[in-house]
């Protein structure tokens, strides 16, 4: 599982601050920022930065530490599918728009369906790359649930490849994670990714 990074001792700039930075960035850009258009332009920016990054301020393993033991023997795959996200690339700040599916074999226990979609948000909703992510959701569910198997798929577009560098829109990356049965049985694996399906024969998976 990845070591927790501890932020208590970052300097966090202050909302004005940050507030500077972008009407900074926007004088950089050849604008000005005192425009009509734009005077409230910085304000915007930072109250979308809390909305974008507030995966900072969750607790992932807590999302999965109330968890239901009556499942009657169940013992099958659990797969939640086609779990929309939006992140942003750690290296260029563009959005990262996809889906997640999110399968495990239970072991004597299961958890609501609801925090794995948490869980998603809790990891898209900071500066990521895409195969960071698949690892860590797989692992904190591998480690706070103790699954027979966990496995881990997304499939994302990236705006730092569409609308800069290459320029190669309609193109999407699909990384996979595949602890316990799902690596060892190639059975069980196979079974997972039938029912997640073909990412090429879904129709618009980013919209």
């Amino acid at each position: 599982m990845d070591i927790p990074v501890d932020r208590s001792d970052i300097d966090k700039p202050t909302r004005q601050q940050a507030e500077a930075a972008i009407r900074t960035l926007i004088k950089w850009a050849g604008d000005d920022p005192d425009r009509e258009g734009l005077v409230d332009t910085p304000s915007r920016v930072v109250r979308s930065y809390e909305e974008f990054f507030q995966g900072y301020a969750a607790d992932p393993e807590a999302l999965l530490e109330r968890t239901f033991e009556e499942v009657e023997g169940y013992d099958e795959i659990v797969l939640l599918r086609d779990i929309r996200f939006e992140s942003h690339c750690e290296h260029h700040m563009a959005p990262i728009i996809g889906r997640a599916h999110i399968a495990y074999l239970p072991h004597r226990r299961v958890v609501g369906i609801s925090k794995l979609a948490r869980l998603v948000e809790a990891y898209a909703k900071r500066l990521q790359i895409q195969e960071k992510m698949t690892s860590q959701i797989a692992n904190t569910i591998n480690e706070i649930l103790r699954p027979k198997g966990t496995a881990v798929v997304i499939e994302a577009s990236h705006q730092c490849m569409t609308t800069r560098g290459v320029h190669k829109p309609g193109v999407s990356m699909v990384t996979s994670t595949m602890l316990g049965e799902f690596r060892d049985n190639p059975s069980t694996r196979r079974e997972f990714l039938n029912m997640v399906g073909s990412p090429s024969h879904r129709e618009a998976p980013f919209t």
